[in-house]
C-alpha cells in the first residue's frame, strides 16, 4: 500500500498512531479528474462525495398533545402498548390516529423512523377487534424488508387478539406464501409485483378490502411501481378507506394520491427537511480491487467504526466480500436478491441486534430500511446514480448525530 493514498499526519489535533493501521482520509477529492470507474451508470464527479460534515442542530422534543389512552383505542392495544414500553405518540402518531380512527382518509408527510407504522396500524387493529373481517385490510409496501417489519409490527401490537397477517414479497417460497393466504388472514402485507401475482393467480381477492395503505409512496414511485398501484387500486371496492404515508410530496406523489384518495382527505406532516450536510463525506483512491480490500480492512480496524454499512455493486460481489471479511476474523453478514426471505430477516436482525457490526448490501438496503446506530456508510463499489448515493449514505447521520460516508474511487 501506497502512504501516498492518506493523509498520515496529524487530524483534528490528535496523532494518527492512536489506532494501528488507521488511515486518515484525504481532504481534498478533487483534482485529476478521477474516472470513477462505473460501467452502465452515469458519470458522477468524484468531488461530490466530499463533504465537511456541519452538526445537526439540537432538536427541540416533540410535545404530544394525547396520550395512548385518549385515542379510544381498545384496552387489549393499550396493555400491549405499555408491555412495549409505549409511553407517549409520536408526532406523526398524535396527529392522525384520531383522523383515521374515524374513517378519514388521510396523507401522512412523515420521515422513516417516526413512528409512522404504529400510526396507522394501531388504528387498524381496533378496526379489527370491532368487525375482524377476513381480508379486509391490504397494505402495499416498496421492499421485502420494509413488508416484513411491518408485519413484525403487526404481530406484537395484536398479540393476544386473534388477528392474523401474512406477507406476500418476491423473492420468498410463493408456495408458502399460497398456503399462508388460504388460511383467510385479516391483515396481507405485499410488495407490488407479488400481489399483482397472486392476483392474477385469483389467489387474493380484494371485494372484501376496507382499508387500503400505501406505505412510502415516494419510494414506491422511484421504483417504478406506478402501474401496478393505479391496476391494484382500480380493482379495490370504492368505498374503503385509503392511508398513504410519504417521507417528500413531489407532483407524480400528488397526482396518484389525488386519483386514490377522496377529496376531502386529511393531510398531516410532520416531514424534516433531511439533507447530507450531517454527513461528514470523503473519498479514499485505491488503484485496484485487491487495494481496495487491503484499505477497506485497515478501516474496519479503526475503533470509530463502530457499525458500518458497506455497498456494493452486484449480488455476488456483495456476497463474496463478507466471506473474505468474515474469513479476516470481521463480523459481518450480507443482503442481496439471491438470499430467500428468511436469510435476509436473520441477516438485518442481526445487523440490528449488534450480533454483527459489519453488513454488506446491495442497493436494495438503501430504501425502507430503518436501522439505527449506523456510524459509517462505506461505497466499495460507486452508486448507479447520485440519486443513489445519497440514499446509500442516509443510512448513517441519524437521530441528531453526525454520520461518516466514505466511497473509494479509482486513483
Amino acid at each position: 500500500m501506497q502512504k501516498s493514498n492518506f493523509n498520515r499526519g496529524r487530524k483534528n489535533g490528535r496523532n494518527s498512531s492512536r489506532a494501528a493501521g488507521r488511515p486518515s482520509y484525504s481532504r481534498r477529492g478533487r483534482g485529476g479528474g478521477n474516472k470513477t470507474g462505473k460501467r452502465g451508470g452515469q458519470y458522477i464527479d468524484p468531488s461530490k462525495f466530499v463533504n465537511r460534515a456541519v452538526a445537526p442542530e439540537q432538536e427541540t422534543p416533540y410535545e404530544a398533545n394525547n396520550a395512548f389512552g385518549d385515542f379510544g383505542l381498545n384496552q387489549h392495544i393499550t396493555r400491549n402498548l405499555e408491555k412495549m414500553g409505549f409511553e407517549r405518540p409520536s408526532a406523526i402518531q398524535d396527529q392522525s390516529i384520531h383522523f383515521i380512527m374515524e374513517g378519514s382518509d388521510l396523507l401522512g408527510l412523515a420521515n422513516t423512523g417516526t413512528g409512522k407504522t404504529a400510526a396507522f396500524l394501531l388504528p387498524i387493529i381496533n378496526k379489527l377487534i370491532e368487525n375482524p373481517m377476513q381480508g379486509s385490510v391490504l397494505i402495499i409496501a416498496p421492499t421485502r424488508e420494509l413488508a416484513m417489519q411491518i408485519d413484525e409490527e403487526f404481530r406484537k401490537f395484536a398479540n393476544g387478539m386473534k388477528l392474523f397477517s401474512t406477507v406476500v414479497v418476491g423473492g420468498a417460497n410463493i408456495g408458502r406464501q399460497i398456503g399462508r393466504l388460504k388460511r383467510n388472514p385479516h391483515v396481507i402485507v405485499g410488495t407490488p409485483g407479488r400481489l399483482g401475482d397472486l392476483i392474477k393467480r385469483r389467489l387474493i381477492k380484494l371485494d372484501t378490502v376496507n382499508t387500503f395503505v400505501l406505505d412510502e409512496v415516494d419510494r414506491m414511485l422511484d421504483m417504478g411501481f406506478v402501474d401496478e398501484i393505479k391496476r391494484l387500486a382500480a380493482m379495490l371496492p370504492t368505498e374503503r378507506q385509503t392511508l398513504a404515508f410519504s417521507a417528500t410530496m413531489t407532483p407524480a406523489v400528488k397526482t396518484i394520491l389525488d386519483e386514490l384518495l377522496k377529496p376531502t382527505y386529511e393531510t398531516i406532516s410532520v416531514a424534516t427537511n433531511q439533507t447530507n450536510e450531517h454527513i461528514d463525506q470523503d473519498i479514499i483512491k485505491a488503484l485496484d480491487k485487491k487495494e481496495k480490500i487491503t484499505l477497506l480492512k485497515e478501516l474496519l480496524r479503526d475503533p470509530e467504526v463502530e457499525k458500518v454499512l458497506i455497498f456494493g455493486e452486484t449480488k455476488h460481489g456483495v456476497q463474496r466480500l463478507a466471506d473474505h471479511l468474515n474469513d479476516a476474523s470481521f463480523l459481518a453478514t450480507a443482503i442481496h436478491g439471491d438470499k430467500s426471505q428468511g436469510q435476509r430477516q436473520r441477516a438485518l436482525k442481526s445487523f440490528k441486534d449488534d450480533q454483527v457490526n459489519i453488513m454488506v448490501a446491495t442497493d436494495v438496503a438503501a430504501r425502507g430500511l430503518d436501522i439505527p446506530n449506523v456510524s459509517h456508510v462505506i461505497n466499495f463499489d460507486i452508486p448507479q446514480t447520485y440519486g443513489d448515493y445519497v440514499h446509500r449514505i442516509g443510512r448513517t447521520g441519524r437521530a441528531g448525530k453526525t454520520g461518516k460516508a466514505l466511497t473509494f474511487v479509482q486513483k
